[in-house]
């Protein structure tokens, strides 16, 4: 018997109707290049491999690995030990010759920056299917105008085109976390609707302007854009940042960028 660890922040799916309906969601195929990030005791991994000719996980829990290793020997699973947080993507990709789907129930501690690790990744990804926080998957998928539209939203929104699949509530869990989950599905967006010069600059502007995201853009942006800029870029100086959609921040990044 696991005892699931807080540092790893360890709440492991146990409801097999959650589980089956996100096996649904995810529609494995026996071809496909799938990867499994923090498989946990294997509610996923099993009928994921019932349809997968073979699937590879990435967990840093050694008496996980060494369970989930017994129940499912290789070649049909191949374990990644270590921290999805500095595993390579893409590496795996090219060594599987295709792009990766991606799955997981993802650690409520990490799942931000781990978010942000994958979308580096993005070009050698076909999808992503994650089980989050359920107050994360709101600000991913955040339309500009409310309180969940944040740096978080405008940078995956970039990035990927996003939607909230399914809730879950606590117990479907064990132990139970203190927070609801969803499901959210991610599709990397394709090169030709990502059109920032500069993405770094793109990341930075974007985190200037949510910085003290109480005032507005002219005051945020003081120094990095002047009141003209933010006009020419379809931005008004006395807008808030929440209320600034995607392509308003990639017109101004540009514009800052230089023609």
């Amino acid at each position: 018997m696991h005892t699931p660890r807080k540092r790893f922040g360890q709440h492991f799916l146990a409801d097999p109707d959650i589980v089956a309906a996100i096996v649904r969601a995810i529609d494995p195929r026996p071809g496909d290049a799938m990867v499994e990030i923090g498989p946990g005791l294997g509610a996923l991994t099993a009928p994921l491999l019932a349809r997968l000719d073979c699937l590879h996980a990435v967990e840093i829990d050694r008496d996980v690995i060494a369970a989930l290793a017994r129940r499912h020997p290789p070649p049909r699973l191949t374990i990644h030990a270590g921290d999805a947080l500095a595993f390579d993507f893409g590496a795996l990709a090219a060594r599987c010759g295709a792009p990766l789907r991606v799955v997981g129930n993802l650690p409520y501690n990490i799942s931000t920056p781990l978010l942000f690790h994958l979308a580096s990744f993005a070009e050698r990804i076909v999808d992503c299917h994650f089980m989050l926080q359920k107050e994360v998957v709101l600000r991913m998928v955040a339309a500009p105008g409310g309180r969940d539209y944040g740096r978080l939203s405008v940078m995956l929104q970039y990035r990927f085109a996003m939607e909230l699949l399914l809730e879950v509530p606590p117990d479907a869990f064990d132990p139970p976390p203190k927070v609801d989950s969803a499901v959210v599905r991610m599709l990397p967006r394709p090169a030709r609707e990502r059109t920032a010069r500069d993405e770094a600059a793109l990341g930075r502007l974007v985190t200037q302007a949510f910085g003290q995201r109480r005032k507005v853009l002219r005051n945020t942006l003081k120094g990095c854009a002047t009141p003209a800029q933010m006009e020419a870029a379809g931005i008004a100086p006395t807008a808030r940042a929440e209320e600034v959609g995607l392509d308003r921040y990639v017109a101004l990044a540009n514009l800052l960028s230089g023609d």
